[in-house]
């Protein structure tokens, strides 16, 4: 799937699409070790606030499910000129009232804040842009998981490079039909040892993506929000 440059908001898939790609990645990595961090966490994860990704250099994103059909995903990566426009873009112009202002306002002052989206209503909305800004870093950030081949190449990196494996557990997460039973038999831990498979049910119920009760959008947002992590 294609992203422009910067983003529009027809490039982003279906919420529950980019929450089943992004959460079974966060899904895999998951470990006890990596839970006790908190929110200093960095790579892909998963929490109850809703989703993350920090790379802890160039580029943070958090996406979260609101009421009854309406997500918000906000970050930054580098790529995005939206603060160093002049005049700064105004991301949260035209904004709904139920976004986490709180949160976003706080990380607009600290200038950490790139771009923001919001769905409802069935469709994904964000700010104007003016017609001279370059980027807003949606393509930079959210290509691995928008576009199906390389959130399958983000998996393959913790399914010993079995792209078959892969291919089973983007597809289960896709249909929400992902077992602790498919997580034991297809992932394998970093170190190539045996996986955390208790850390990864936790996520696993947190993200929704099984069979069992509870969905995607169960996570609700909060003006509590994340911070970009420190380390």
């Amino acid at each position: 799937m294609t992203i422009h440059r910067p983003g529009l908001p027809s490039d982003l898939p279906e919420p529950a699409l980019l929450w089943a790609r992004w959460g079974v990645n966060a899904v895999v990595r998951t470990t006890t070790a990596k839970e006790a961090r908190g929110a200093r966490r960095t790579g892909i994860w998963s929490d109850d606030e809703g989703l993350h990704l920090d790379d802890c250099g160039s580029t943070w994103w958090t996406f979260a499910a609101a009421d009854e059909g309406r997500w918000v995903l906000y970050g930054e990566d580098e790529s995005s000129g939206c603060k160093w426009h002049k005049p700064p873009v105004d991301v949260l112009a035209g904004g709904p009232d139920w976004l986490p202002y709180d949160e976003l306002r706080e990380l607009l002052d600290g200038w950490e804040l790139g771009c923001v989206y919001w769905y409802e209503d069935g469709a994904w909305a964000r700010a104007p842009y003016p017609g001279d800004l370059k980027d807003d870093g949606l393509d930079c950030g959210m290509s691995r998981f928008t576009d199906r081949q390389e959130a399958l190449d983000l998996l393959v990196d913790l399914v010993g490079y079995d792209k078959a494996a892969a291919e089973v557990l983007l597809a289960a997460a896709e249909e929400r039909r992902l077992t602790p039973e498919l997580l034991a038999a297809h992932v394998v831990a970093e170190d190539g040892g045996a996986p955390d498979l208790p850390a990864m049910v936790r996520a696993l119920e947190r993200t929704g993506l099984g069979p069992a009760p509870g969905r995607a959008g169960s996570r609700r947002v909060s003006s509590r929000g994340r911070r970009r992590s420190s380390g």
